[in-house]
């Protein structure tokens, strides 16, 4: 009996000698302290813009003329009346070289070469349209801006394919059934003349100019031709006609004034 009280009291005696131990080990409460208040987030510095180069403004000189036709035209090629109902009312004869007292139609004229501080084309741009109207390409000759968009409309109620060939390259090929909305592409900057075709009317055609520079015009049934926009300087005018060939004419006008050129085409 007296064993058992001692081992007791032993085992007590213990169990007081640990308690001590173990809040010895306990880490001390540290003392409150204010949270630190964070400090406002400063907006990140933005990455520098990379520098643009402005476009140059436009020029204020303009260069306009006539173009004329001597001698006797070229009379035009027959076209084979088509079975197809859409085309009914198209020009049963196919006239390159179209003439009216004496002035020339369908003649791009531009300025040859590159043109410093012109303003470049885009995405953006406005569209050179051409439209399919009783078989027919609608207007025949153009000029276009290297990376200006080109919108080919059908207002046909029958298929068209709009081929585009630089020379015997081809660029694009795009059937265009009936209510199809346009075809939409880009000028390319690598080719100076695109000629739109269709095979499924073969006597459809249509050519495209394409110059690194908004200065080009074509002629109407006055032959009269406007390039405005332009800055001083001389430069060398080229005249195209798809069968009679190019005429140059070297211009040179001062800033705001206008300079005036002609060109004059002959048959054969």
């Amino acid at each position: 009996m007296k064993l058992r009280t001692f081992s007791l009291a032993m085992i007590g005696a213990a169990g007081l000698a640990v308690l001590p131990g173990c809040k010895k080990d306990e880490a001390p409460a540290a003392p409150s302290t204010p949270a630190a208040t964070p400090e406002p987030s400063k907006p990140a510095t933005p990455e520098p813009a990379q520098a643009q180069t402005p476009p140059a403004p436009a020029g204020k000189s303009t260069i306009k003329g006539v173009v004329k036709f001597t001698g006797t035209a070229p009379a035009p090629t027959d076209v084979a009346p088509s079975s197809d109902p859409a085309c009914e009312g198209m020009p049963l004869k196919d006239q390159p070289v179209m003439v009216k007292d004496g002035k020339l139609q369908n003649v791009l004229v531009r300025v040859k070469g590159n043109v410093a501080g012109a303003p470049a084309a885009s995405a953006s741009s406005p569209a050179v349209v051409i439209d399919q109207v009783k078989c027919t390409y609608t207007p025949r000759v153009m000029g276009a801006q290297a990376g200006q968009p080109i919108q080919v409309k059908n207002s046909d109620q029958t298929l068209h394919n709009v081929r585009a060939m630089a020379g015997t390259k081809p660029i694009f090929n795009m059937a265009q059934p009936p209510s199809m909305p346009p075809v939409n592409k880009t000028t390319p900057a690598d080719t100076e003349l695109l000629q739109l075709k269709c095979d499924v009317h073969p006597w459809m055609k249509a050519f495209i100019h394409v110059s690194p520079h908004p200065y080009f015009s074509t002629t109407g049934e006055d032959g009269a031709f406007t390039l405005s926009g332009l800055p001083a300087g001389t430069y060398t005018l080229e005249a195209w006609h798809e069968t009679l060939g190019t005429k140059t004419a070297e211009v040179t006008v001062k800033d705001d004034e206008t300079a005036e050129a002609s060109f004059e085409f002959t048959a054969g």
